[in-house]
């Protein structure tokens, strides 16, 4: 295991004393000031929700395409990504082939009443009738997702020095997703491409995300400060968290938002059929996200407002 992406129990924050939950917070502030990552244990999320979430989406997965076809959106919307949708590479600038997934995408749909807002960022989610028991599935699984992400942000305020409600006000109408992907065998009849990858190289967009994932060996893998790619580790009870560029941005750089990429189907391994639980957390859609002074912040970003900026990620990483 990289020694920079630790496992953090979070009981002691749920549970315990003042200093307890300090010393979480001092773990937190590290990881991210290092890796950028870190394993969460103690999270409260109901044992084998992750499972049943998964199993849904993989009845999902196992329909004809010509079935999947009827959900078919482009980045950005609710419902199937098929393959060759989308390249996360581009998101830094590096193009890239496709990526080698497919995605089934959720995300946020409480209305705010301004349509063209509603239209890009609230719109209802898109549910397959094949599949009935996935939304009551799904639904509970983001509900958690979105309650973690909040007490994530609290934590995230703590380790900062700040009050645990710092966050708060940017976070009572927020845009989110949740993306079930589904990185499938190698096809024999087509290898991948040079620098073809299931998820390019990127960083996310967002404040955190959290990840439910399978080990494999054509897996997640991250960017290290000294400059190489490692494995992720992988901890079958914990969730793997990792900050956006919204706070990375917001902490002045303290904080790492990091280069990840998940590998195509290994040579020894053609078969290796793996689906990640995705959630991304953002912010409300107007929050303007200002850099952090001194010393906290190390470098001032202009502000930015949030839904501006994911609109354009989320566009740079379509392929036309």
């Amino acid at each position: 295991m990289p020694p920079a992406v630790p496992v953090i129990d979070l009981a002691p924050w749920f549970a315990g004393n003042t200093r307890d939950r300090a010393a979480v917070a001092a773990a937190v502030d590290d990881a991210l000031r290092t890796s950028g990552f870190l394993l969460i244990t103690g999270h409260g999320v109901p044992a084998g929700l992750s499972a049943q979430t998964r199993a849904v989406a993989r009845e999902f997965f196992a329909l004809p395409d010509s079935v999947k076809s009827r959900y078919a959106i482009a980045v950005g919307g609710r419902g199937w990504i098929p393959p060759g949708a989308e390249a996360n590479g581009y998101a830094e600038g590096t193009p890239t082939p496709p990526d080698l997934k497919e995605s089934y995408s959720l995300a946020a749909e409480k209305p705010t009443g301004n349509a063209a807002i509603d239209a890009r960022w609230f719109r209802p989610n898109t549910w397959p009738a094949e599949v009935p028991r996935m939304r009551p599935v799904v639904t509970e699984y983001i509900s958690w997702m979105h309650t973690l992400s909040d007490e994530l942000m609290a934590l995230c305020a703590v380790a900062l020095g700040l009050q645990a409600g710092f966050f708060t006000p940017f976070l009572d109408h927020p845009t989110y997703g949740l993306n079930l992907n589904h990185y499938p065998p190698a096809d024999p009849g087509r290898p991948p491409e040079p620098g073809q990858y299931r998820i390019g190289p990127h960083s996310d967009f967002g404040t955190v995300t959290v990840l439910d994932r399978e080990p494999g060996l054509g897996g997640l893998q991250v960017y290290l400060p000294d400059g190489t790619w490692a494995d992720a580790p992988y901890d079958p009870a914990a969730l793997t968290v990792n900050i956006g560029d919204l706070l990375a941005r917001w902490t002045g750089d303290r904080w790492r938002s990091t280069r990840h990429r998940v590998l195509p189907p290994h040579p020894d391994a053609p078969g290796e059929d793996l689906l990640s639980l995705i959630f991304f957390y953002e912010a409300n859609h107007d929050a303007v996200v200002e850099s952090l002074p001194p010393p906290l912040g190390r470098v001032s970003y202009p502000p930015v407002v949030a839904h501006e900026y994911l609109r354009d990620k989320l566009d740079a990483i379509t392929v036309s």
